[in-house]
Order: C-alpha cells, then sequence, then structure tokens
C-alpha cells in the first residue's frame, strides 16, 4: 500500500476531484511538454455534468495562466471513468493529445502512469493484517505509520494541520455570501459566535468549526483534502473537540497521522471518489478517519480504534453525492458539521463496543461500501441529473 500523503494534499477548493486534480493534471502537462503554445481540454462524465458549478473550467484557465485554453464538454460520449479529460496541445507544428482521469481525493491516473505502481510503503493493505502486525509486535499505530513513512511524515502532517487551522481562523472571520448561482450565507462565525453562550457550547464549536472550513473550500481557498475537499470539514472540527478536551498538537498530529492510514486502506480498497462511490465515499470516509483519530488520541486500545472506525463508515453506507446546482454547498457545507459531531459519537459508542465480541469488521465494511456505491444509480453520484441537484432553488 502507498503512502498516506495523497489522503491530504493542499489545493484550491471546492473539489479534489474537480478542481484540485484537473490543476495537478495541467501542472503535470506544463513539466512534460514545457514550449506549449495552446490547449483545447475535453471534459467527461461528471466533470462535464458538475465541473462548472465546481469551477473545473476556472482552475484549468488558471493553471495554464498566459497560455490560451479552451474548456470544451462533451455529454454524449461515455469513458470508462467517469472523471476523463483529454488535453489537445498544440506545440509548434505538432499536436499532442492526452487522457488523464481523475481517480478521486485529487489524485490523478495519466497515460504514463496506466499500469505503473508508485513504490508500496506498507506490507500490508487490510487494517486487520496492520492490526495483527502492530499487537503481535507491540507497536502503537501511529508509531507504525511513523515507521514505514519516515519521520518526515510529521512535519508534512503539522503543514497539513497549518492549512486546517488557517482555514478555521479564515472561515470564523467571515461574513456575506459564498460564490454561487443562488445565495447561500455564511453561517460559521454566527454560530461560534452563538456557542459563547450555550451550554452546549462544545458541540456548537466544533459545529462551527467544520462549517468554517467547509465554506472556505466552497469559496475556492487552499484548503487540505481529508480525504476530499467535499469532507475536509469533519477532521478539523473533530480537531477542535481534541483541544477542548485537552489533547496537544503533538498528539493530534500523530492522530492525523492514524486517520491518514484509514483513509489510504479505504482508498486503496475501495474509492474516496464521490463520482464512484456517492457521498459515503467522501464524507463517509472523513468520519471513518476523525473518529479512529478520537479513539487513538485517546489511547484506546488499538482494537478498540479500528472499531471506531468501522461504525463511523458503517453508519454512513448509502449516502448520495447530489449537490444542488452542482455546487459544493447544499447538503455539503451542513454535512461537515452534521458528521463531525458524528464522529465524536462513533468514537464513544466505540468504546462500549468489545471488538472480539464484533460482528463487523472493518475491512467488511469497506468492501460493502464500495460495493454499494457501485450498485448506485448513477445519478446520485455527483452527476446533477438526480435527486437533490434537480431541486430549483432559487
Amino acid at each position: 500500500m502507498e503512502s498516506i500523503r495523497d489522503i491530504f494534499i493542499t489545493g484550491y477548493g471546492p473539489s479534489s476531484s474537480h478542481t484540485i486534480a484537473p490543476g495537478k493534471a495541467v501542472e503535470y502537462l506544463l513539466r512534460k511538454y514545457p514550449h506549449i503554445d495552446r490547449a483545447e481540454v475535453t471534459l467527461f462524465g461528471s466533470l462535464a455534468l458538475t465541473g462548472k458549478g465546481h469551477g473545473t473550467d476556472d482552475i484549468i484557465r488558471k493553471v495554464f495562466g498566459d497560455i490560451p485554453c479552451e474548456v470544451k464538454t462533451n455529454l454524449d460520449e461515455v469513458k470508462d471513468h467517469i472523471n476523463t479529460m483529454e488535453f489537445t496541445l498544440f506545440i509548434g507544428e505538432k499536436t499532442v493529445r492526452e487522457t488523464i482521469v481523475s481517480i478521486g481525493g485529487g489524485s490523478i491516473l495519466t497515460e504514463e502512469g496506466k499500469g505503473k505502481k508508485n513504490e508500496d510503503v506498507y506490507p500490508f493493505h487490510t487494517l486487520h493484517d496492520i492490526l495483527r502486525h502492530c499487537i503481535d509486535n507491540k507497536v502503537d499505530l501511529g508509531d507504525y505509520v511513523i515507521e514505514k513513512e519516515g519521520k518526515d511524515i510529521l512535519p508534512y502532517m503539522e503543514e497539513v494541520l497549518r492549512v486546517m487551522d488557517n482555514n478555521v481562523r479564515e472561515g470564523l472571520q467571515k461574513e456575506g455570501y459564498l460564490p454561487a448561482s443562488f445565495k447561500i450565507k455564511r453561517r460559521a462565525k454566527a454560530i461560534y459566535e452563538e456557542s459563547k453562550s450555550k451550554e452546549e457550547s462544545a458541540e456548537y464549536e466544533v459545529m462551527a468549526t467544520s462549517i468554517a472550513v467547509a465554506e472556505e473550500n466552497a469559496a475556492g481557498a487552499i484548503v487540505s483534502t481529508a480525504p476530499t475537499c467535499g469532507s475536509c470539514g469533519v477532521i478539523p472540527g473533530v480537531i477542535c473537540y481534541l483541544r477542548k478536551r485537552g489533547i496537544d498538537d503533538r498528539k493530534i498530529v500523530k492522530g492525523l497521522c492514524v486517520a491518514g492510514l484509514i483513509g489510504k486502506i479505504i482508498k486503496t480498497n475501495a474509492t474516496v471518489s464521490g463520482a464512484v462511490g456517492g457521498c459515503q465515499a467522501e464524507i463517509g470516509s472523513a468520519t471513518s478517519m476523525a473518529s479512529a483519530m478520537i479513539s487513538y488520541c485517546f489511547d484506546k486500545p488499538i482494537k478498540t480504534v479500528a472499531q471506531a472506525a468501522e461504525i463511523a463508515l458503517e453508519h454512513s453506507l448509502g449516502l448520495t453525492c447530489d449537490p444542488v446546482g452542482g455546487y459544493v454547498l447544499i447538503p455539503c457545507i451542513e454535512r461537515n458539521a452534521i458528521y463531525a459531531v458524528k464522529a465524536i459519537n462513533c468514537a464513544r459508542l466505540s468504546a462500549f463496543t468489545n471488538p472480539d465480541e464484533s460482528k463487523v469488521h472493518f475491512d467488511e465494511i469497506v468492501e460493502t461500501m464500495y460495493q454499494t456505491g457501485l450498485d448506485m444509480n448513477q445519478g446520485y453520484k455527483e452527476t446533477s441529473t438526480k435527486g437533490m441537484s434537480k431541486l430549483n432553488i432559487c
């Protein structure tokens, strides 16, 4: 299994698959072909259907910079992958064509990369095997990640935490409306201010924090995927909760390593792409990561950490990805706040569950989530053709 670094990718929101990945695709082409005169890009599938609301065309043009670029959509042709981009590059007298796929969470697959595999960092790709190794060798789960990734994973995660904290700080200060064809007002600041007068202040602050990050993402700020842009507010909300419970940042950084491990197992054996698996693959994965992180930071037994991850993913099954108008606004922003609180409750519940008596295990629920996503009608997977996406909102 490869590094957890692609679970936490920093880039422009609002969508890991529709903005970060297309931006990375252009960067890849600019490195490969440094003398491009002009470019044409055709978007297919989910990118064609919801790219406008996600700002796909804007990010492609932005990264190409001064190079003239025409972005087109093809709604008729069906490609093997729902998030396919075809680039036609004009370089002097030569014309080059490249097909690049956005595979979820900000990652891309190029023609050059097909059939190739990055170096494995982990010898195991299931949580069952990782737990068995850690238990047999008396290794802490966070230390296991550091051992396999190398100590430079800690400064990497510190930077992820810095980006998240910056989103919280900025998001809690801003008011006004988010960019969309319909008016959606920012609410994070108001919720945060309300939290100061509430008995349940901690829960309000968690929600405000998650919404602040989700609103910053929706506005196109630089965010960190966790594991996607659409679900990037869940873990920051949980970090707020952990700090209020006295957990220091050193432990939180190791907790992020554990969260990344959970996310990487899901991404390796299933998907974190809303266009492939629905929102269960995005917000469900984020909640699973966050719940495991909480359990780990409170020094729960390793099997309890796994149980927290399982409970959170199990109770996110079936979530559709059908945001209104193709924007990462409704229901995405509220969903981040709701599932941050849910992650806390799943971690609490796991503490009262005997993992050795559990009937359902994490790796099984990952497989179930993936199969559920494959069975889900394509209209409910980031295509703006069914469900809430069809609501007429002014």
